[in-house]
């Protein structure tokens, strides 16, 4: 007889089966899977790759224009020919102005200007290393530059051609614009927002975003030249003459319609995202559709309301064609709305398609330039995820 002990088991058969099939527990490989992961690490080594360059690129050639000294014409000749030996030599009446303790180039051979008696310099020959040697009359004269952080960053006037590089009045003309535009497109995106969330049907929601985003896909040259040609005249109609040709309120209403849709859209993302029980209990309360929208669902979306204000300003501020054709092609540190002024993006577009020579003060200035919007735009960012994180809200 059997024992009872030594009965046959539904786990014994299992592992009998087991033993004898010898099943392979190991991952199978899945090609197509195993593609479609290195495309996507591929991608975003790409992304990280391309601005790791782009920071590179603006850190290097910034560090350059504070760093290194460099050399601006001064459309001022010599007069006579310049022996080797000689330290006293007479300059032309035209050109730049030549201040003491300059140091200037002729040639290949740097200078350092000791003292000016009318137009005979006193000077300090073969300075820096530079070998003194013999000049001929008329060669031109060229004045070095150097560029502090200090003045970079305090100075209210942006003229290279004489040496002043104070970034405050495109920061200025930047930072109207971009006001100006949040004041149109944060209020108008938000109230479109809440339409198409809260009122519109499903119909009038399917036309009406996709309108809205095509807007968003016209060519931004389109909206300068409709700054620069309507609203302008519109703008000269209601305030007078005080609205000059060129300015930063065209420029900014228009750049406010042209980020509308980027609020509107995020925003009614974030708005269709909030659970529908939480209206469902708001009506049951007895609130309106109204205050529903706006003391119910509103502020529990306010987080992805926050990121696409901030996104939205990120956007106007690094906005180009507009600014380049209808704000005005000249820095000017105002904040009046109505005068003309340069933006960052504007200057750089005018400078880098100018006929400045490569490795000129003005072509390395628009370097530290990008820099500066590199970083206000970085903030931007930052703030948005800090932003984010700390309103968001998780529903069950």
């Amino acid at each position: 007889m059997t024992n009872r002990s030594e009965a046959i088991t539904p786990q014994h058969v299992v592992a009998n089966k087991l033993s004898e099939k010898k099943l392979n527990l190991r991952k199978r490989q899945r090609w197509g899977e195993n593609v479609i992961q290195t495309l996507l690490f591929v991608s975003a080594a790409i992304s990280i790759l391309t601005t790791i360059g782009t920071i590179y690129v603006l850190g290097k050639e910034s560090i350059n224009f504070f760093a290194s000294r460099m050399w601006e014409e001064t459309n001022k000749p010599i007069v006579f020919t310049i022996e080797a030996g000689e330290s006293t030599f007479r300059v032309g009446d035209t050109g730049g102005e030549i201040e003491e303790g300059a140091i200037i180039r002729i040639n290949q051979e740097s200078m350092l200007v000791k003292s000016i008696n009318g137009n005979v310099l006193l000077v300090e020959r073969g300075y820096d290393g530079t070998e003194a040697t013999a000049h001929e009359a008329g060669t031109g004269i060229y004045q070095g530059v150097k560029v502090s952080l200090l003045e970079f960053f305090t100075n209210t006037k942006w003229i290279p051609q004489i040496g002043e590089f104070g970034i405050l009045p495109l920061i200025s003309a930047t930072l109207t614009v971009s006001f100006i535009a949040m004041l149109v497109a944060l209020p108008i995106g938000i109230c479109i927002a809440i339409y198409l969330s809260e009122y519109a049907s499903q119909r009038a929601r399917s036309i009406l975003k996709p309108i809205l985003e095509v807007l968003a896909g016209i060519p931004t040259v389109v909206y300068a030249y409709f700054a620069l040609t309507l609203m302008t005249p519109f703008l000269q109609s209601i305030f007078g003459d005080v609205v000059q040709i060129y300015n930063t309120a065209s420029a900014g209403i228009v750049i406010g319609i042209l980020v509308v849709p980027l609020v509107s859209s995020m925003s009614e993302d974030a708005l269709h995202a909030v659970p529908d029980g939480l209206r469902q209990a708001a009506y049951g309360l007895g609130a309106t559709k109204l205050e529903t929208a706006t003391k119910v669902v509103l502020p529990a979306a306010i987080s992805g309301i926050a990121a696409a204000f901030i996104v939205a300003i990120s956007r106007a501020i690094g906005e180009t064609m507009i600014v380049a054709l209808a704000a005005g092609a000249g820095p000017n540190f105002t904040f009046n709305p109505f005068e003309s002024a340069e933006t960052m993006t504007g200057h750089i577009v005018r400078i880098s398609g100018g006929d400045i020579s490569y490795d000129s003060i003005d072509y390395n200035s628009i370097f530290a330039i990008g820099l500066v919007l590199f970083f206000i735009t970085l903030i931007l960012n930052i703030i948005s995820q800090r932003v984010v994180r700390r309103f968001r809200e998780e529903y069950e």
